[in-house]
């Protein structure tokens, strides 16, 4: 039996606490907007992670984390492309370039930083089933998940926050009238950057996200630093739809969601 639902319903954080209280074991596939993701968990442990098209290969997470060289990676992926990531592992230990040590390290690295981005993802759909397991010639790890529940936690809020200030996307900016301010003397971030060349009375904010290549943390993110900076101001552009504001449950009455979340843990205890 899976367990299917919205990201809109269920937070990637309550995911993870159920599958942690529940001490399940299974693969959790999550469909995001542009890509998804696949994360495996033993025992309510986190086992193996994954997302998109990225190279999270032995070899390419070695040479992210600056154990063997760009070099070194190319070479293992022209020459040793037909071996499992375990036989890899082994002959680079017993050749002298990694430990062991160095392999679990940056295996688990890894596998907080795909789970790290996914609590950035606001929109999808996942489903999690029960008992299957990573690829056999994968390496797996067993890491406990309070820390990342906690740090998913944090950002929870601070989505809460940002979708109080910034309810509706469907808003255009335009840069405030301050005069004497030239904004190429301002210090601004690449991300912000990148938003501030799309501001336009004509350009809504999801247009923007989407010509930015951001998810709707982040360019709720940098649109509410530009507030605060008194940088923009939110407008309705013209023709616009009346906005709507978007709820992470599909209630906002909380004995509701809390009973909401309830059912839900005493499924995911069932499968």
């Amino acid at each position: 039996m899976a367990l299917k639902g919205n990201l809109r319903d269920f937070t990637i954080t309550q995911l993870l606490n159920l599958i942690s209280l529940a001490q399940k074991t299974g693969a959790l596939m999550i469909e995001g907007p542009t890509e998804a993701a696949q994360v495996y968990f033993r025992e309510g442990k986190l086992a193996f992670a994954c997302i998109g098209q990225e190279d999270g290969s032995l070899a390419g997470v070695l040479q992210r984390s600056q154990k063997i060289s760009m070099g070194q990676y190319r070479l293992l992926r022209e020459r040793a492309a037909h071996m499992s990531d375990k036989e890899l592992g082994l002959l680079l230990i017993n050749a002298g370039y990694v430990s062991q040590e160095d392999i679990l390290n940056s295996l688990q690295q890894y596998f907080i930083c795909v789970v790290r981005r996914l609590f950035t993802w606001v929109e999808g759909f996942f489903h999690f089933e029960a008992g299957q397991m990573p690829p056999s010639d994968k390496i797996t790890v067993r890491l406990d998940l309070e820390n990342l529940i906690i740090e998913g936690s944090r950002q929870l809020r601070e989505w809460e926050l940002l979708q109080q200030e910034i309810p509706s996307l469907d808003m255009a900016l335009k840069f405030t009238d301050r005069p004497g301010t030239n904004i190429r003397n301002i210090n601004l971030s690449v991300e912000e950057w990148r938003v501030i060349s799309y501001v336009n009375p004509k350009n809504t904010m999801r247009q923007i996200m989407r010509a930015a290549k951001m998810n709707e943390l982040e360019i709720r993110r940098v649109v509410y630093g530009l507030l605060q900076a008194g940088l923009v101001e939110i407008i309705r552009p013209e023709g616009a739809p009346i906005p709507v504001t978007s709820s992470m449950f599909p209630t906002q009455n909380r004995e509701e969601q809390k009973s909401l979340v309830n059912r839900l843990i005493e499924r995911i205890r069932a499968i």
